[in-house]
């Protein structure tokens, strides 16, 4: 069994199924797809996500608004906490910094991401941290915060095995998506190599960031598995034996999701 330990179910194209979610679930779980993970980005289609999903037990989902856009109505850790208490939420973000996209004053990102910090804590649930080309400044603030108490994952990795290691040494599981695949990703690779077996995860940030060969087409959770046969290629493991390790590491990483051992 396989689990996609982030993706954006109510993005996804559902073309090929007919426009209907139930027959693309049907499909995702008959692909050995276990459990998925839909991750929030704004309050605003919260609601609409988690409707989708409710009937799911496959499916889990979180609460936070994304670092990219400022407009989003900016949530408090108050109503994060009373939004957590869904039965379905196991985390709280996607939250985080993006320097990539982020211009000017990025003084209102920061401090979204320390409210989801103490939000996560309040809440005694993991973290979804996004990062992007903010390195000092995430670590520095996961730390300022006491991001260790909650913990949680770095999704969607692409930086250094620096930054890794740090995020490792406070408690943090390293997720990589399809991007590993990826030619030009030679030293996102070696990051592969460096992260201990028992705190790495695998993705597919669906709808996005497919991976090769299915590169530049809408990513979908089955494709998890080309993430999972590449790091097994990396690790000198087999992609059953990543399979396996990748499970275990998601429910231990999220113990509130559905079918842990440790809810």
């Amino acid at each position: 069994m396989l689990v996609d330990s982030h993706c954006h179910l109510d993005r996804v194209a559902l073309s090929s199924y007919d426009e209907d979610f139930t027959s693309f679930m049907r499909h995702t779980l008959a692909q050995g797809i276990g459990h998925l993970l839909c991750v929030s980005i704004d309050l605003e289609s919260w609601p609409a996500m988690v409707a989708l999903v409710e009937d799911y037990p496959q499916i889990s989902i979180s609460v936070g608004v994304h670092p990219n856009d400022k407009e989003r109505r900016e949530p408090t850790p108050d109503e994060l906490l009373r939004l957590s208490r869904n039965d379905k939420v196991v985390a709280i973000g996607e939250t985080g910094l993006d320097y990539f996209h982020g211009e000017g004053d990025l003084d209102w990102q920061r401090e979204r991401f320390r409210q989801h910090i103490r939000a996560a804590k309040a809440a005694d649930l993991p973290l979804i941290i996004h990062t992007r080309d903010a390195r000092n400044d995430t670590i520095n603030i996961m730390q300022q915060e006491g991001a260790d108490q909650s913990g949680g994952v770095m999704h969607c990795f692409t930086e250094n095995w620096s930054m890794a290691e740090q995020a490792l040494e406070m408690g943090f599981y390293v997720s990589f998506s399809g991007i590993i695949t990826f030619k030009n990703a030679a030293e996102l690779r070696e990051v592969v190599k460096q992260v201990p077996m028992e705190r790495l995860l695998i993705e597919t940030d669906s709808p996005y960031l497919a991976p090769v060969p299915h590169r530049g087409k809408p990513n979908q959770p089955i494709h998890v598995r080309h993430v999972a046969e590449c790091v097994a290629e990396l690790k000198g493991m087999t992609p059953e034996a990543i399979a396996d390790q990748t499970t275990a590491n998601f429910y231990r990483c999220f113990p509130m999701a559905q079918g842990s051992p440790f809810n």
